[in-house]
């Protein structure tokens, strides 16, 4: 299988403009969010899909590819799917722009998903990982997921699932990490598919796979991934940084 990663890097983020440009201990925050993807050595080719010209010259800059969007995208598996419409390719692996700590260990569990996948029944893998505070769980931005007794996904919500009715009955929440590893076929039905009804109500673009039929596999992972979404969350990256180089 030719599996590649492709990081998508909008240079507009809501919450922290710019963010992917911000210095982070000598090189940028989607510069070295590229060199770690590339030194696990789990992709064939690696390339960042930008809507940003400074973005793209950033990373054409450093020698890594990188490839430019000829449309505007309501979501990142849109901006992937116009990049790999016309690849050969097999697995994409959806790799978050403002995650420079990739998690080797979780994207190597995602991709082995496809190599055990012998009669290619399972459409797209993707990351739970538990959560036990009751504000992280009620929180509305941390997107729950339930599975059946095989870790398919079920459904995915901004609510809390599922309901704890019987409280004598123990009850797990599992939060979603927007990290993919697609079928490419799965991908270009998801590009070629118009927005569904719940995926429009709840804004989760993972629901699309699922009310079109996808198989999600999901796979647990204990590793709380370090992203950057606030300037409060560059210091502390910068803090690692920091002490790596120490």
């Amino acid at each position: 299988m030719k599996i590649i990663a492709m990081i998508p890097a909008r240079y507009n983020a809501s919450r922290f403009p710019g963010k992917l440009l911000k210095d982070l201990g000598g090189k940028s925050v989607i510069v070295r969010t590229y060199e770690s993807a590339v030194q696990t050595k789990l992709f064939d080719e690696v390339y960042v899909v930008t809507d940003s010209d400074v973005i793209f010259s950033e990373i054409e800059n450093v020698g890594g590819k990188v490839i430019m969007s000829k449309k505007e995208h309501e979501c990142g598996s849109d901006r992937i799917a116009e990049a790999v419409e016309n690849m050969d390719v097999d697995i994409v692996v959806n790799v978050q722009g403002d995650e420079p700590f990739i998690d080797k260990v979780s994207l190597e569990k995602l991709i082995n998903v496809f190599h055990l996948d012998t009669n290619k029944e399972i459409d797209l893998a993707s990351l739970k990982v538990k959560m036990t505070q009751k504000e992280e769980i009620q929180n509305p931005n941390n997107v729950k997921v339930i599975t059946d007794i095989n870790n398919f996904a079920i459904y995915f919500s901004r609510s809390v699932i599922p309901y704890h009715r019987d409280q004598d009955i123990k009850a797990t929440y599992y939060k979603h990490k927007g990290v993919y590893a697609f079928r490419k076929e799965a991908l270009m039905d998801f590009y070629t598919t118009p927005m569904t009804p719940l995926e429009a109500i709840e804004k989760i673009e993972a629901i699309r796979y699922l009310e079109v039929g996808k198989k999600i596999k999901m796979i647990e992972t204990s590793v709380e991934s370090i992203g950057i979404d606030t300037p409060a969350d560059l210091e502390k990256a910068l803090k690692i940084i920091r002490n790596d180089v120490q």
